[in-house]
């Protein structure tokens, strides 16, 4: 259960970077159709038309962000009470914590702009924290017999 943990734990991580690359790819995609004499309007985005390749990104984002990644911390947090992971269940709360606020924070976006900045540094900040609850259930090194027979006849 503690290399599910590891596992849950690095692909929050890795959702993260494949976030920032879609809205990237989104975004590119867009300064090109608009450079190349597209308008951008309530309705260009909308509707059964895609007015450029991209635009695909932006439901990866949209579906990554609303359904796989906050799946992915609710596994990771159930997980975690199983795991024997040292301090695992307060890190993979915390993993929850930050992404019931990354996915707040997305949809009020919309209607408070200044809050895509938020959203940003907030992803950053799961980054960090994914990661760091994953190296908690790093593989414990092992302790070659010799150093195990020593400590046993010194006691130290």
């Amino acid at each position: 259960m503690r290399k599910i943990y590891r596992v849950l734990a690095l692909l929050i991580a890795l959702e993260v970077v494949v976030q920032a690359a879609a809205l990237a790819l989104a975004f590119s995609g867009l300064a090109h159709w608009v450079e190349g004499g597209g308008v951008v309007d309530g309705g260009a985005l909308e509707g059964d038309s895609h007015p450029f390749p991209e635009v695909a990104a932006l439901f990866v984002h949209g579906i990554n962000g609303s359904i796989v990644v906050p799946a992915l911390a609710l596994l990771l947090f159930v997980a975690s009470f199983f795991a024997g992971v040292p301090r695992g269940v307060a890190w993979s709360g915390g993993v929850l914590a930050i992404v019931i606020v990354q996915v707040m924070l997305g949809f009020s976006a919309a209607d408070v702009p200044a809050l895509g900045a938020l959203h940003g540094i907030n992803a950053l900040l799961l980054f960090v924290v994914a990661l760091l609850a994953a190296r908690r259930a790093r593989p414990r090194p092992a302790v070659p017999d010799q150093e195990r027979t020593a400590t046993a006849e010194t006691g130290v």
